[in-house]
């Protein structure tokens, strides 16, 4: 079979590798689609401490069940499965206390376990111990359910901050997770959703696809004073950084209205962690600041059930789709920002 084997920074390598069988508490899955994500970028690129290459990565699964391990019970050859990314131990303090987001034992697919960007791949035990492993609704095509993961750490993002009716929402970041970001505030009620992003062309394409209130460019405008003139002075209810970037966490405060939410949603560079926080906003307007950190599986269960009613639509979202030997393009394409989402159909 074929498979994407990271070996170093700048080193994927699609090889021939031996199928796969699944062992006691196992799965064999046959990939139908892995999504590519910006994390996969920041692998190519610079790696990544929790893998020891080589490694076959991708962690947006979704395929079909072809082999079952002893012990293994509820599935069949046949079935389609959407598969974790993030798999919590279920068994320290945090995981009992439902805190399975921020388990310190965390493992992940494509980092400790050999991913999705290969023909077949092995669903390991620890996932299934956790309830990772999810039933594909009827009517979901695998590469809509292997945006479920992303859509998951958006689900969980947008709990933390209290989206709900009747909210402005700031979205600032125009990737697949900032277009995320806007429908999931939309399926909450948000009563509008302005969406910020320094690159115009980014813009205009996710704008295109999911219709914010408005579309604000932050390289021809600033954007906390247009967010301002956008809310009638008040600013928004949550703001939500989906970019990497400093910047953007230090206009999300000025962004906010009074008892505003603001959540941290996209990491910054570990060598660039600090920014400068106005304590005086965070106090005088009594403003809550959360951090975000993936998804737990019952978060992928309920992202399933957004995808399948509709009410997150992401087929749109999928503007390339790709073979397994093309994963340096999708990459290539995910760090150019000229799609939104790739998937990798092998």
């Amino acid at each position: 079979m074929k498979v994407a084997r990271f070996y170093a920074p700048g080193d994927i390598r699609i090889e021939d590798a031996p199928e796969p069988e699944a062992g006691p508490g196992e799965l064999k899955l046959r990939v139908r689609a892995c999504s590519t994500c910006g994390t996969d970028a920041k692998i190519s690129r610079f790696g990544h401490h929790h893998i020891a290459p080589p490694r076959v990565i991708g962690h947006e699964i979704a395929g079909e069940v072809v082999g079952v391990g002893d012990g293994v019970e509820g599935w069949a050859a046949g079935d389609g499965a959407q598969v974790i990314a993030a798999i919590p131990c279920g068994t320290c303090p945090d995981c009992v206390r439902g805190w399975q987001t921020i388990c310190p034992n965390q493992e992940s697919m494509g980092y400790h376990y050999d991913g999705g960007f290969a023909e077949y791949m092995i669903v390991p035990a620890k996932v299934l111990a956790v309830d990772g492993v999810n039933r594909i609704p009827a009517g979901v095509g695998h590469a809509e359910a292997s945006v479920a993961e992303p859509l998951a750490c958006v689900l969980n993002g947008q709990e933390l901050a209290g989206v709900g009716p009747g909210d402005d929402v700031v979205v600032v970041g125009a990737g697949p997770i900032g277009c995320l970001h806007v429908r999931m505030a939309r399926a909450k009620g948000a009563a509008r959703v302005f969406l910020v992003e320094l690159n115009r062309g980014r813009l205009d394409m996710a704008a295109d696809r999911v219709r914010p209130d408005a579309a604000v460019c932050a390289a021809e405008t600033d954007p906390v004073a247009e967010i301002e003139k956008l809310t009638e002075g008040r600013g928004a209810d949550v703001v939500i950084t989906a970019a990497a970037a400093g910047a953007a966490q230090e206009q999300a405060l000025q962004m906010a209205a009074r008892r505003g939410r603001i959540s941290f949603f996209g990491g910054l560079p570990k060598d660039n962690p600090v920014i400068a926080c106005d304590s005086n906003l965070v106090h005088y307007r009594e403003l809550t600041i959360v951090g975000a950190n993936g998804s737990s599986p019952a978060h992928n269960r309920r992202a399933l059930d957004l995808i399948a009613s509709g009410e997150v639509p992401v087929t749109d979202l999928i503007t390339e789709r790709l073979p397994l030997d093309e994963v340096l393009t999708a990459i290539d394409t995910v760090i150019a920002g000229s799609a939104i989402k790739v998937t990798i159909e092998p």
